[in-house]
């Protein structure tokens, strides 16, 4: 088998302080910078969401099959995989909400060329719910400083996404589904065959307060979720018709977070292995 102890997919041990992988220049900075963007891109704006990979912190499941620097291993091989997959300065600003880690690391990692935002305290409601509301209050400072200037962007609702790391399969294609399912659709879902979601994603038009009625499903739409479980997209489905919210659905895929699932990564290693 590929996935074992000794497998090459998975280093031998974690780096203490992983590379600079990606490229680190000042585009990469302007680009990703909401007052810098072009007017399409600041109508979309993704959130990816990432843990440090700290042997023994991270992808614990994983540990009985791959070991805890194994384990913590694939899932820095993973993040830098899906990273360069789905980073898009054109289409999309892109947010890199990270935790396990302080910002220092983080930019030892990745280069410091990206937007760092570090996650909230509480459970994965409470982080996703405050990205999402953090990203609209600015999508409504923008337009409102821009004034009639931005005409064509206020017309055009805000569109954010939320992505985590665990699933290799997301392609920028996928990413892009998402998106225009939104110029329709108020939620967009990307549901996991475990029972969970890859994706989900919101549209709120810039001119509307922290106060609106989109913002404030939020406190809704991710509260009382069992995360972690089977139920997560059944029990999102349930508040999204609840809401009197439209959603628009992408194909399923999975997430690698089970012996069992190392498989995927198998496959996606024998058409473009990780160097």
């Amino acid at each position: 088998m590929l996935f074992n102890h000794s497998a090459s997919v998975v280093s031998p041990a974690l780096r203490t302080s992983p590379p600079n992988i990606l490229p680190n220049t000042p585009a990469n900075a302007l680009v990703n910078s909401p007052a810098n963007a072009p007017a399409n891109e600041q109508s979309c704006c993704l959130l990816l969401f990432m843990r440090y990979p700290q042997a023994g912190r991270t992808k614990t499941r994983l540990i009985p099959a791959l070991g805890a620097a194994g384990a913590a291993d694939l899932q820095q091989q993973m993040s830098e995989y899906l990273l360069r997959r789905i980073a898009r300065p054109e289409q999309w600003q892109l947010q890199i909400h990270f935790t396990g880690a302080g910002l220092a690391a983080m930019e030892r990692w990745l280069g410091v060329g990206w937007d760092y935002q570090k996650q909230v305290e509480g459970d994965l409601g409470d982080r996703i719910k405050s990205a999402f509301q953090t990203a609209f209050q600015v999508a409504s400072q923008t337009a409102s400083r821009a004034g009639h200037s931005a005409i064509q962007s206020a017309i055009a609702p805000k569109r954010v996404i939320a992505i985590g790391a665990d699933c290799p399969d997301i392609s920028a294609q996928h990413i892009q589904q998402a998106f225009d399912a939104l110029v329709d659709s108020e939620v967009v879902v990307g549901p996991a065959s475990d029972g969970g979601y890859y994706l989900i994603g919101l549209r709120q038009s810039p001119h509307q307060s922290a106060s609106s009625p989109v913002n404030r499903q939020l406190e809704n739409l991710f509260g009382d979720i069992d995360w972690s479980t089977p139920r997560v997209f059944q029990q999102t489905q349930a508040k999204i018709q609840q809401l009197g919210l439209s959603l628009a659905q992408l194909e399923v895929l999975s997430d690698i977070d089970r012996p069992e699932d190392l498989s995927i990564w198998e496959r996606l290693q024998a058409v473009q292995p990780v160097v």
